[in-house]
């Protein structure tokens, strides 16, 4: 170590020791734009709505509840996943409604939509983790090798934590020729994975974005970012509106529930198909993940306070990030859906389909998801369904009968 050396600011060492996964800091003209947004105060990024982004509550409480043997069994399938091979034939004919969604598990989804193909977070690494050892791990495998997915037109990513912006597979896409339309700041996670400047289309929220004759607007969400121990709120969430010549699709990222969600709708919408998130949420933060009932009602918002097109839930089945049972989830929209006279499609991992067409809507889950006991969910909370009204359902044992 030399004199110099010494003065250097220990966080300028911290961060020259940082790995590729941790990704960069924004810098220079990005910084500057940072700085400017309308939405950047008090030095951090400022959500639509006051939002706790860390948990509340007794951090042992949590541990004891997470760690618990039964409690861990509860938040894994009990069987192995019925994954649907995707294969090229599946998706080498044009959708014949000119819309088709495949979900390839937690928040990734292929939406081809009018002739373009739109890639939403894409998670293909075995772990949503900066670690190769560690980390939560994947529940079934990916429905199909990423080599083999095809041309991508836009690479879409809601923000950056690892279960959204995984390095491996951004540097699998890196190598070709692909668009990427992500959060202002998150440029500096790819640039440094080797994304040419270029290939980024970089937006706060309102800004819009045309690929190929698609739109692409990064509209507000309820979150936080970070991939390190310190969240400084350099880099921005969003949630996304794609539109097409004749298609509209959404696709909210992870969020909070929030009013905007109506302004969002009126705006872009209504949608033929969202992305909702309704998995890893849990009473120690409930600011920044929404239940299955708020991703109705946020549903519904963004459709103008009626039931219209499909909903798809997202953010859950795939990896393991909340103290509620596996298959709950899925469960818990499935009774939403009814409760509001809602379409939503609940296709296994990998299985195309188009929201005009057919929908998939058995309960896969049930065949592989251990028993719940008496979940609280089964009493609605007030609003969350049309009328307002609590609604109470009886229990549910998902390996058995309703």
């Amino acid at each position: 170590m030399t004199g110099a050396d010494y003065f250097v600011p220990f966080r300028t060492k911290l961060r020259s020791m940082r790995t590729e996964p941790f990704g960069a800091d924004p810098a220079g003209a990005r910084m500057q734009r940072i700085l400017n947004s309308p939405n950047f105060a008090d030095g951090v990024f400022q959500n639509p709505l006051g939002a706790r982004t860390r948990p509340s509550g007794s951090g042992l409480e949590f541990a004891k509840i997470y760690f618990q043997k039964e409690q861990r069994i509860r938040r894994a399938p009990a069987g192995t996943v019925p994954v649907h091979a995707t294969t090229l034939a599946d998706l080498a004919a044009p959708p014949a409604t000119g819309l088709r969604l495949t979900w390839m598990g937690h928040s990734s989804v292929l939406a081809e939509i009018d002739g373009r193909r739109v890639l939403f977070d894409p998670v293909w690494g075995e772990r949503c983790s900066p670690f190769p050892f560690a980390g939560p791990k994947r529940l079934h495998p990916v429905p199909l090798p990423l080599a083999t997915l095809g041309p991508v037109d836009v690479v879409v990513i809601s923000h950056d934590h690892y279960d959204h912006l995984d390095l491996p597979t951004i540097r699998a896409l890196a190598s070709t020729d692909t668009v990427f339309a992500v959060p202002l700041g998150v440029g500096a996670h790819l640039e440094r994975w080797g994304v040419a400047p270029d290939r980024l289309r970089e937006l706060d929220w309102n800004e819009t974005a045309k690929v190929n004759g698609i739109s692409l607007t990064a509209t507000p969400a309820r979150h936080f970012c970070g991939r390190g121990l310190r969240n400084n709120q350099h880099t921005l969430w969003a949630s996304w509106a794609v539109s097409g010549p004749e298609h509209r699709i959404y696709h909210s990222g992870d969020t909070g529930y929030f009013p905007g969600f109506r302004d969002i709708g009126a705006e872009h919408g209504p949608f033929d198909a969202t992305m909702i998130q309704i998995g890893a949420y849990s009473e120690y933060w409930p600011d920044i993940h929404m239940t299955p009932a708020e991703g109705m009602r946020a549903h519904l918002d963004l459709q103008g306070g009626r039931p219209h097109g499909v909903m798809l839930p997202i953010h859950w089945g795939t990896f393991n990030l909340a103290p509620h049972a596996w298959a709950e989830p899925a469960e818990w929209t499935k009774d939403a859906a009814e409760e509001a006279e809602q379409a939503a499609a609940f296709p296994r991992p990998g299985e195309p389909f188009e929201p005009g067409g057919t929908l998939p809507v058995d309960p896969w889950w049930r065949a592989v998801s251990a028993p719940m006991a008496a979940p609280q969910w089964r009493t609605a909370a007030p609003d969350a369904v049309p009328g307002g009204a609590p609604v109470v359902r009886r229990d549910l044992d998902v390996a058995g009968e309703r």
